[in-house]
């Protein structure tokens, strides 16, 4: 990839080497640290070399114009000693994101109302091109500026969300359409505005058909912890008879029930709760309420899939997993997941492995492991 801000700017810090050299250094890395776990291949999932971000967030730096009395606005991102660095391009973002950013600035310029105390923009956009604009502020945002930045969705054809400190001004829409085709079955999503997403559109189509490729249909049901939006969920709904997944953010919550309803989904539950707390109605220690309406004991599990925040599982989501003939876990931090594997490969053996390279040029890589329960216990 060819890009100008490369050794500059501290977002790509494996700038030395092409695409494949650094996934080279990844995947040899990852094999070392886990050599003492196993010895089977690695599957991996490569991304393409550049445009492959689908969100992004830039600082603005903006310098004053005395002379033709307006904001001149860079994009800005942090170099290697943490100073601003001034952008005017990105090659890691989508296409469609690319193209928008001097656009976008261009009629920022236009305004003091809408270029002064912005600090941030944030870029979130479809496979499909639909794209949400959310602009930063450090100032209260009034009525003119609304009538202006509608004037700007109108014509670039783009969703705008204004914020700043307790505001939050949706112009439009505060979220996206997707559609995934995923083993040539379409899937549709809603990504909300400040919710998690997959950042690497190309590459989590390939990691959720990694996932349903590897995992068999069973008459069971599957138990999912850390849902976020329904990304694997949903497509995971045709291999299982029920599915429970929980998730402990509201607006995660919000996006799978949308999700679910976009896809005429009617085998799954989504609960709010944190896997702490399921794991303790699992274990009828505490009532919740939440639950009034499902009967946990009506469920068969025989999966468990768990895609964890970085700091991965704690003792008693690792002691829950154990008891599942099958673990399917998505990890985006190896040394937790190293951590993890430790406890659960007492019970459980690893029968594929995967990588998954989201952030192409940075030490980042994602994992995704099938485990399956040993007949006796190790």
């Amino acid at each position: 990839m060819n890009c100008k801000y490369f050794g500059s700017c501290a977002s790509c810090t494996l700038y030395d080497k092409n695409y494949d050299e650094q996934l080279n250094y990844k995947i040899q890395r990852e094999k070392n640290r886990f050599s003492n776990l196993t010895t089977c291949d690695f599957d991996i999932i490569k991304s393409t070399p550049k445009n492959f971000r689908n969100r992004a967030e830039f600082r603005v730096w903006w310098e004053k114009d005395e002379q033709n009395n307006k904001d001149i606005l860079t994009y800005a991102m942090n170099d290697f000693k943490k100073e601003i660095l001034k952008i005017d391009s990105c090659e890691i973002v989508n296409e469609d994101i690319k193209n928008l950013m001097p656009k976008l600035l261009t009629e920022l310029e236009k305004s003091m109302i809408l270029s002064f105390r912005l600090f941030a923009i944030e870029f979130l956009v479809s496979s499909t091109s639909d794209m949400l604009v959310t602009l930063i502020y450090h100032k209260k945002l009034e009525d003119e500026w609304i009538n202006l930045a509608k004037q700007i969705e109108q014509k670039l054809n783009i969703k705008i969300i204004g914020r700043s400190r307790k505001q939050k001004i949706v112009l439009s829409s505060d979220f996206i359409n997707e559609s995934l085709n995923i083993n040539n079955q379409e899937f549709k999503f809603a990504y909300e505005e400040n919710g998690f997403t997959q950042p690497n559109t190309a590459v989590n189509i390939k990691m959720i058909e990694w996932v349903l490729n590897n995992t068999k249909d069973s008459k069971k049901d599957l138990c999912e912890l850390y849902c976020g939006g329904g990304n694997f969920t949903i497509p995971l709904s045709k291999k299982f008879n029920k599915i429970l997944a929980t998730e402990i953010s509201k607006t995660s919550i919000k996006s799978a029930l949308r999700n679910c309803g976009l896809n005429n989904i009617e085998n799954i539950n989504f609960i709010r709760m944190s896997s702490e707390e399921f794991v303790e109605a699992l274990n009828e220690v505490r009532v919740f309420n939440r639950l009034k309406n499902i009967d946990l004991k009506s469920y068969d599990f025989d999966t468990i899939f768990m895609d964890p925040p970085r700091s991965g599982l704690d003792d008693t989501t690792r002691a829950l997993a154990k008891n599942f003939e099958n673990i399917i876990y998505i990890s985006c931090n190896p040394e937790t997941l190293h951590r993890d594997l430790e406890e659960l490969l007492k019970t459980h053996k690893i029968v594929r492995f995967a990588l998954f390279d989201q952030f192409a040029y940075s030490e980042h890589i994602e994992c995704g492991l099938i485990l399956e329960k040993y007949s006796f216990v190790v």
